[in-house]
């Protein structure tokens, strides 16, 4: 597929390798873990290259500087439950981050998702939101997710995935073209049952051992 310009595919060797492992299905789910949680965290780390800051002066042992700080705290909206484990990695380097939570699973018969629980912030018009899930699939629960999120004002949402099908991708931004997507690995297609290939499995079920 032709690469979106809103579109980041990380090509860094560290991501490379942490891939590469997370594929494997000999890795244990405390490692599988580790490996999420870190991939979310370099993710992050090129999304949030943009956050608002505003300025404000530190005192070092030394004398007293202009500095900056972050003006609004990130939100990071994971889609439960596979997404829960972005967020753990995430605010291990952004421990300002805020949290909401979208809970959708997929039908197995239709692979449309179905909403379940909704916990977000009163006022989110001002922030820009992380929408989280490790996989973009067919692309369905991040469309309901992103509807929900602009139903309640939001204007600037990225999308983190650790890995993307090209259906999903063409998906999303047919839909709301304005989201910025950050994935670590761009795969080749959907099996019939909507999975990623090669992909990694299921990867709630991996990384909470279930």
């Amino acid at each position: 597929m032709t690469t979106p310009d809103n579109l980041f595919v990380s090509d860094h060797p560290l991501m490379i390798d942490k891939i590469s492992q997370l594929r494997d299905e000999t890795t244990s789910h405390s490692n599988f873990r580790v490996l999420l949680e870190d991939i979310s965290q370099l993710l992050f780390y090129e999304a949030s290259r943009n956050l608002a800051t505003v300025p404000e002066e530190v005192t070092t042992p030394l004398e007293t500087i202009a500095a900056r700080r972050l003006k609004h705290d990130p939100l990071l909206v994971p889609i439960l439950r596979a997404g829960l484990g972005m967020v753990n990695g995430i605010v291990k380097i952004c421990k300002e981050a805020r949290v909401g939570m979208i809970g959708m699973y997929r039908d197995e018969r239709t692979l449309q998702p179905v909403d379940y629980y909704l916990s977000l912030p009163a006022e989110m018009g001002h922030q820009q939101v992380f929408l989280l899930d490790p996989m973009l699939a067919t692309g369905g629960s991040a469309i309901s997710a992103a509807e929900t999120l602009k139903s309640k004002g939001v204007k600037r949402i990225n999308m983190l995935a650790v890995l993307s099908a090209p259906e999903g991708i063409e998906a999303l931004l047919n839909a709301h073209p304005e989201i910025q997507i950050y994935t670590a690995g761009l795969d080749r297609e959907l099996n019939g049952k909507g999975y990623i290939l090669p992909g990694l499995g299921d990867a709630g079920d991996r990384y909470f051992g279930t």
